[in-house]
């Protein structure tokens, strides 16, 4: 028999051999074990409820792997969930692929591994299938993971782009801006005045909890790449309308701020995990804030902005000088590997 190190992924376990099974057995099933999992068939079956199934899929090549407010692990399944529950869907199971570079440590996968497990149950789903490959050394950035989701949308809920109406008004559930500034603060080394943590959460119980109240939902977006402005923008072309946001409603804490001053950006581009634009009717704008504020993750919802039916351009900010600014989308990339 080969000699094995077990402090390190090696290319063997990439293999299909022994020390494979062992690797799939020893971290990975017995970290996500669940009843689905168990049988380690291709694929998990199930059986279906009443609803409409919504499905999703994301990679993540975070770089660091670790970071302040969170990891590339819980990122994965935050992140995984927050997709489900844009399109109104309660998470249900997920995937989970890794593609690990030879040299890793295996404790450093197990930290992962287990981050992932505990986010997975602080949400209410299961990790039911998988699958893992090894890369070459050099060749990887030590772990990139692969996720698929699958949720239950209820019936009556239909939340797409194409449902937002001029008049409808523009919401944010959060601050914007520290998952961005939180992962290039560690992978630059450069330190700010007041720390700052992502914003990496999962907010699929805000949504469920808006749903549940009644409110009419005619679009969600979470800002990831791209942030506020991006999604904004594809709010506005995919329903065929334009959208004006007041600069000085939007909620971006001073530490964020200043950093993206200090470093040229704009808090508007900078990439969040945590938050997600809401579109609803004018009319109900207070009781949507009341619902949003009253869960953690979304305790700085505000109104910023509304839908008109100007086109061009599609997105336009009120300065806190009282001009206009088109915000655009980036022509190319502010923050790399932020997620």
């Amino acid at each position: 028999m080969p000699m094995s190190d077990k402090r390190i992924v090696q290319l063997a376990h990439g293999g299909g051999g022994r020390l494979m099974r062992e690797l799939i057995q020893e971290v990975f099933v017995r970290t996500f074990d669940n009843p689905l999992l168990a049988p380690l068939h291709d694929g998990a079956t199930w059986p279906i409820e009443r609803g409409t199934l919504a499905f999703t899929t994301d990679s993540y090549v975070v770089r660091p792997l670790f970071f302040p407010g969170g990891d590339i692990g819980s990122l994965a399944v935050y992140g995984t969930v927050n997709d489900l529950a844009m399109c109104g869907a309660k998470p249900l199971y997920l995937s989970a692929g890794f593609i690990l570079e030879e040299g890793l440590s295996l404790d450093v996968l197990r930290q992962v591994v287990t981050s992932m497990a505990e986010a997975a149950r602080a949400v209410g789903v299961s990790i039911v299938t998988g699958d893992t490959k090894v890369v070459d050394r050099g060749k990887g950035d030590g772990i990139f993971i692969n996720t698929a989701g699958i949720g239950l949308v209820p019936d009556g809920v239909h939340i797409l782009p194409q449902s937002v109406r001029p008049g409808d008004a523009i919401l944010v559930s959060g601050d914007l801006g520290c998952h961005g500034v939180a992962v290039l603060s560690v992978r630059e080394g450069l330190s700010f005045a007041g720390a700052v943590q992502s914003d990496s959460a999962p907010v699929h119980g805000v949504v469920e909890d808006l749903i549940a109240s009644g409110i009419e939902i005619h679009c969600l977006r979470d800002l990831t790449r791209g942030g506020l402005a991006s999604a904004l923008n594809e709010i506005a072309q995919a329903a065929g309308a334009g959208i004006v946001i007041d600069e000085t409603a939007i909620p971006i804490l001073d530490p964020v701020r200043g950093a993206c001053e200090l470093l040229g950006l704009d808090p508007l581009y900078v990439a969040n995990e945590g938050r997600f634009v809401a579109v609803v009717p004018a009319s109900q704008v207070d009781p949507t804030l009341a619902v949003m504020r009253r869960h953690g993750v979304s305790g700085r919802a505000a109104l910023i902005g509304s839908v008109t039916d100007r086109r061009s351009p599609p997105v336009v900010l009120r300065t806190v000088v009282g001009t206009n600014r088109i915000l655009d989308l980036l022509s190319g990339e502010q923050l790399p590997r932020i997620c």
